[in-house]
Order: C-alpha cells, then sequence, then structure tokens
C-alpha cells in the first residue's frame, strides 16, 4: 500500500497522474524507486506518441552570461498556453543555459548531452520529462551561440 508521502514525492519529480502514481506503486508493491523507473518510462511511451504533432507555438529564450557568451534557442510547442506554462518557461531557459555552457554543435548533440543540473539524465530525457508534463509535443527547434571574439560565421557577403 502506497502513503501519502510517496504519492507527493513522485507527483513532485515527475508531475504524472495521482491514478499512474498509484498505479505504478502498486506494481512496484511500494518500491518508490521501481515506481518512479515506471513512470518515467509511461512518460517515454507518452512523449513518443506525440513526436509527431505539430509544433507551431514556443518561444525564443536568451541568455547571455556576462557579457561574454549570448544564445539564442527556439523551442516549440503546439500551443500558446503550453509555451507561457512555467515548466516550459524554465526549459527553455535551462536549454539556453546549456548551450552556453556546453557549447553543442547541433540539436542532436545537444539532446545527447548530460544535463548540467543533473547528470543522471540527458537533454532528450529532459525533454521527455516536458512532454509528459506539458501533455503536447515540444522540440527544439534551433539554437544559435555567439562568443566574444569567436570566429565569423556570418552568411553575409
Amino acid at each position: 500500500m502506497s502513503t501519502i508521502e510517496q504519492i507527493k514525492a513522485l507527483r513532485e519529480q515527475t508531475s504524472a497522474s495521482l491514478s499512474d502514481i498509484q498505479t505504478s506503486l502498486e506494481e512496484a508493491k511500494g518500491d518508490e524507486k521501481k515506481a518512479l523507473e515506471m513512470l518515467k518510462k509511461k512518460g517515454q511511451i507518452k512523449a513518443s506518441k506525440k513526436t509527431n504533432r505539430e509544433t507551431k507555438e514556443g518561444l525564443i529564450e536568451a541568455y547571455t552570461h556576462m557579457g561574454k557568451i549570448g544564445v539564442l534557442v527556439e523551442v516549440n510547442c503546439e500551443t500558446d498556453f503550453v509555451a507561457k506554462n512555467d515548466e516550459f518557461v524554465k526549459f527553455s531557459h535551462d536549454l539556453a543555459l546549456q548551450v552556453a555552457s556546453m557549447n553543442p554543435d547541433d540539436v542532436d548533440e545537444l539532446l545527447a548531452q548530460d544535463y548540467i543540473f543533473d547528470s543522471g539524465k540527458t537533454i532528450k530525457n529532459y525533454l521527455e520529462e516536458i512532454v509528459a508534463k506539458t501533455g503536447e509535443n515540444v522540440s527544439i527547434k534551433r539554437f544559435i551561440r555567439f562568443e566574444l571574439g569567436g570566429k565569423d560565421v556570418s552568411k553575409n557577403s
């Protein structure tokens, strides 16, 4: 039997529905770690089902680090409602920090990187969590990183 504390803890970590949490705890026979893994897998499955949905809304997050590094990240979602969601906004900001810190070459490399604030998960895992929490497809469209004194990559003649 699951306790209120276990349910609260798993809800904070995953934002999964109470029924999903309860079911996972019952299937895991009260083992919180097993239940958490089950919930993560359910979130990944839900996220994979949403990848074909069109993402036309979102936001562009800007970040500068001490006036020496600048980053713009475009993160897309399905509705403007989710684009204003605190979790989505935080995710977008965290991505900008990730790009500033780790300097990936492209979105694929970014997705494969360990998340700077939790080395136990990748950016792809973090993206899947956001999809599960918001209930919408979320995609990282593009980013650009400028560094003072960096090489000129301008396409303008």
